[in-house]
């Protein structure tokens, strides 16, 4: 009966949170600097993808963005004394998500960096995202990867702020819906989603004052920014993902991050303890000049796409991403129905038109992933192992299964079962 009990136990638990997911209403209420909206971010502290990590063990990537970000923030003067400052331990390293927070790739955030504040209406939860770029967030430290992050501090991301304040905030759920069935999965493709978000603000940052030299910056650049919105996204599903936390009973996993060394899990029933494993490596497709020698292993918080039934759970909705990431149309719509077989439900309100219209698949069940041997399918972009470099290509990677065994024995132990 105990037995029968619990199992009861977790489905419940799970269908509510797969509810919290699916209800969530993300709003774009603002774009400040991190210092003023994220809690307990401290001053000399950096943010960073991926479960924690110390300095010693962090790759190659995520270092080089770590140093850029401590020359922005104007600790340090150059690499040299930037490297020196954190191997002595004069800068605090956390995780985006022990802040309600993500960020793409490295991840990097730090106090003076302007993030997206997203608000999930449903819960009154909010969440955080930094930039999305192809330089200083694979690691380059050079002086135009950190010219990239002052121009989003002093330019871009005011003007951008002021429009959605005049707009009292956008609401992301109808642009995520629309953008899906433009061929868009929302993580390495959220093209569609990009031009609709432009769109949405060009008049609001004139209406609101913006300076005609700051608007013509503000919209060269988010108007060529096919990356822009992946930003956005994955604000958005960290609010809804975050929702769905500290469920008693719930085998419903909560965010799937990497930071370059480690691939590491949350899981609803679990008080969010992070599952690592070691990061793996990426099957993608290089740019010119690199191969599978250069690339790092994998690494970012913007799986958390996948997490909420984005990104490549949703590949078979976007097939102009294959000559990005590599395979067939065929493929991509088998890794969509693949997903199915380890999550929850499907989404009410974000659609596949290549599978009828059904729903994207929501709510990664780590007893589902264990029975099946089917692993959650993520595309990502690759770094280099070394600092100092941009974006070098692009594949799809699965979490390691020891993530998902070492949470279930774990959930097994907390709620006493065999």
């Amino acid at each position: 009966m105990e037995t029968i009990d619990i199992k009861e136990k977790i489905e419940f638990a799970n269908a509510e949170a797969f509810n919290r997911i699916v209800a969530a209403d993300p709003v774009l209420v603002d774009i400040r600097p991190a210092g003023e909206v994220i809690p307990k971010l401290e001053d000399r502290m950096v943010l960073h993808s991926g479960p924690p990590v110390n300095w010693v063990h962090m790759s190659g990537a995520q270092k080089g963005a770590v140093i850029a970000i401590v020359i922005f923030e104007g600790w340090a003067n150059d690499i040299a004394s930037a490297e020196q400052l954190l191997a002595s331990g004069g800068v605090k390293l956390e995780p985006n998500h022990h802040h309600s927070a993500v960020g793409p790739m490295a991840g990097t955030i730090s106090k003076s960096l302007p993030v997206y504040v997203i608000e999930n209406r449903t819960h009154g939860n909010r969440a955080y995202c930094r930039l999305v770029e192809d330089e200083q967030q694979f690691g380059n430290y050079h002086a135009g990867a950190i010219d990239g992050l002052r121009k989003w501090r002093d330019i871009w991301a005011p003007s951008i702020g002021h429009g959605i304040r005049h707009l009292n905030g956008l609401s992301l759920k109808p642009i995520i819906a629309k953008a899906l069935q433009m061929g868009d999965e929302l993580h390495n493709r959220p093209n569609a989603a990009s031009a609709i978000f432009t769109g949405a603000m060009s008049v609001p940052m004139i209406e609101s004052g913006v300076s005609t030299q700051d608007l013509i910056s503000t919209l060269t650049y988010i108007s060529s920014h096919d990356l822009l919105f992946l930003g956005l996204a994955m604000a958005s599903a960290k609010s809804a993902a975050d929702a769905a936390r500290n469920i008693e009973y719930s085998t419903v996993v909560t965010a799937m991050a990497r930071n370059g060394y480690e691939f590491g899990i949350n899981v609803s029933g679990l008080n969010d303890q992070w599952f690592t494993a070691p990061a793996p490596a990426i099957d993608g497709l290089y740019l010119p000049g690199y191969d599978e020698n250069d690339g790092g292993l994998d690494m970012g918080d913007s799986a958390i796409t996948e997490t909420v039934g984005w990104g490549g759970f949703a590949i078979g909705a976007a097939p102009g991403i294959l000559s990005l990431v590599g395979g067939t149309p065929e493929e991509a719509l088998n890794y969509s129905l693949d997903m199915r077989e380890i999550t929850e439900g499907l989404s009410p309100d974000y659609s596949i038109p290549a599978l009828g219209f059904e729903g994207t698949a929501v709510g990664i069940d780590i007893r589902k992933v264990a029975a099946s041997g089917t692993l959650p399918i993520i595309d990502t972009a690759i770094a280099h192992k070394e600092p100092g470099h941009s974006i070098i290509g692009a594949g799809l990677v699965r979490p390691p299964m020891a993530c998902f065994h070492s949470a279930l024995r774990a959930f097994a132990a907390k709620y006493g079962l065999e």
